[in-house]
């Protein structure tokens, strides 16, 4: 097995060092699982709150080149903070081939396994969410106080020793002349010339561009109002430009926008890599078409079928398919008898599977006793070049063991019975309007759902029975007739006949 490892450090508090303690820890897995090592992607100051992060891309991009099979993390938390990047970047890589194992949380390979991954990613979350109030909290105060949060500052102003605005009385003054000349006719272009020649740099310390420009006509710190979220505090730091001039280049910026783009992506498919057609075994996709009065309407289509390939499956209508299937698994899952069953599941697994301590305190005791023979020999008074070379080895040999045992107690994280309950607890108060919130109920409890004419078989993560539910007609097809499946027109319309002969475009 080929693999790579994928280190990370957020900008908050943490060092440099922590991605070498990563890499260490990281190559060490490997070498007990036996991978073969073939690189490294690292960011760093990079949060795992959002999937933009150069190095991740990369690996992400890289991983359909079949170069690596495995992806091997610190922590399930290095990978993504966020429930919906873990679920959509992990779907990606296993379609390529590539799983993501975690060096210092004991996972299985089953479907406990999947379960307990899901609760360690939400504790991350859960996590970051709360360090996130914590320091909301702290710039709440400092906004109170019309205090700099931190970011870029913006050009015309400085930062004293007390962390409050005041006026910089070297590029304050252009700024005025900014809003002046836009007011007076000039255009953004002819802006963005007179303060690059004037030697004006950005807040990021870039030459001026027409949207820093367009920005800086709109920013409001100018007229002296402070904001942090909905704190808001008019003359809460001195003004450069008076509330009138800034009111004109207001007007002028109205006048000069141009219509709103209308363009909106596609929904997010929740089931995709679950659903499977029950007769050719392939994915069931999303598919969608637009009605001839702009509606848009939204399907699972069978690859077979969308390829003409052999398979006459019906697409199926997005949203109802979603629906049924959450009903159904929150109905099925959130009982107390499965819960609890889930539960002692995940304890067994932890406890079962948590090998790498109890190797390394084996080895520990091995080492304790060799030290004693040396020493028993020394108290003999076989006392040598070589009994002292060995002395030596065997108790650098013992510190090195009990500093891994040390490191080993503190990062392997064990969920407690109470925590495990917590967690699937806040899962079934889920508010299932939030995409995230199915998402998260699919990636953990659903391994594949099969689709006939008929009904729908689920397959769960934590059972070993399966879950059928009768479809009605009404599933499948389309949106403007109950007869008849669409039939791929173009890529973005489809035709049926209705009952009545008239052919119908959408």
């Amino acid at each position: 097995m080929k693999a790579v490892i994928y280190a990370r450090y957020s900008c908050d508090n943490q060092r440099e060092e922590s991605i070498e303690g990563q890499l260490r820890e990281c190559k060490a897995f490997a070498d007990r699982k036996g991978y073969t090592l073939v690189g490294s992607y690292i960011d760093r100051a990079m949060s795992a709150k959002t999937d933009n992060r150069p190095e991740f891309q990369r690996m992400i991009k890289e991983s359909s080149k079949e170069l690596f099979d495995v992806v091997i993390v610190w922590k399930l938390d290095r990978f993504a903070r966020n429930r919906y990047d873990s679920a959509h970047y992990k779907a990606t890589l296993r379609r390529n081939g590539v799983k993501v194992v975690s060096a210092t949380e004991v996972i299985s390979e089953g479907a406990e396994g999947i379960i307990l991954e899901s609760v360690l990613e939400g504790y991350a979350e859960y996590y970051s969410a709360e360090l996130s109030e914590k320091v909301i909290r702290g710039m709440t105060e400092n906004a109170l106080k019309c205090q700099y949060n931190g970011g870029n500052i913006a050009v015309g102003y400085k930062v004293d020793e007390n962390k409050h605005y005041q006026i910089d009385e070297l590029t304050a003054p252009f700024i005025k002349d900014a809003f002046l000349m836009y007011v007076n006719g000039k255009q953004v272009r002819e802006i963005v010339e007179y303060l690059n020649d004037n030697g004006i740099r950005s807040s990021c310390k870039k030459p001026m561009t027409k949207t820093t420009v367009s920005a800086i006509l709109q920013n409001r710190k100018y007229i002296g109002e402070y904001s942090y979220r909905d704190i808001v505090v008019p003359d809460g730091i001195p003004a450069i430009i008076s509330k009138e001039l800034f009111a004109l280049a207001q007007d002028r910026l109205v006048k000069n926008k141009y219509a709103p783009s209308t363009y909106k992506a596609d929904d997010k498919y929740l089931l995709t890599t679950k659903l499977m057609c029950g007769d050719c075994g392939k994915y069931l996709v999303g598919e969608s078409g637009t009605g001839r009065r702009g509606k848009k309407y939204y399907y699972y289509k069978c690859t077979t079928a969308k390829k003409k390939a052999g398979c006459h499956r019906k697409p199926l209508k997005k949203d109802v398919v979603e629906d049924i299937v959450i009903s159904q698994t929150m109905r099925s899952i959130f009982q107390s008898h499965s819960l609890d069953a889930i539960v002692d599941h995940i304890m067994m697994w932890q406890q079962k599977e948590n090998t790498t301590l109890p190797l390394l305190q084996r080895e520990l005791a091995e080492v304790e006793k060799s030290l004693g023979n040396v020493m028993n020999a020394i108290e003999q008074g076989i006392i040598t070049s070589t009994t002292k070379n060995r002395m030596k080895e065997l108790e650098d040999l013992k510190t090195d063991i009990e500093v891994k045992i040390a490191r080993e107690e503190i990062q392997t994280q064990i969920l407690t019975e109470d925590q495990v309950k917590f967690w699937l607890q806040r899962m079934a108060d889920f508010d299932l309007a939030n995409h995230d919130n199915k998402q998260r109920i699919v990636d953990t409890f659903i391994n594949s759902i099969y689709v006939y004419d008929d009904r729908l078989v689920i397959n769960f993560n934590c059972r070993e029975d399966s879950e059928t539910i009768p479809l009605e007609l009404s599933v499948f097809g389309s949106d403007l007739t109950m007869l008849g499946e669409p039939i791929t027109h173009n890529p973005n319309t489809f035709v049926t006949k209705n009952v009545f002969g008239f052919v119908i475009y959408f």
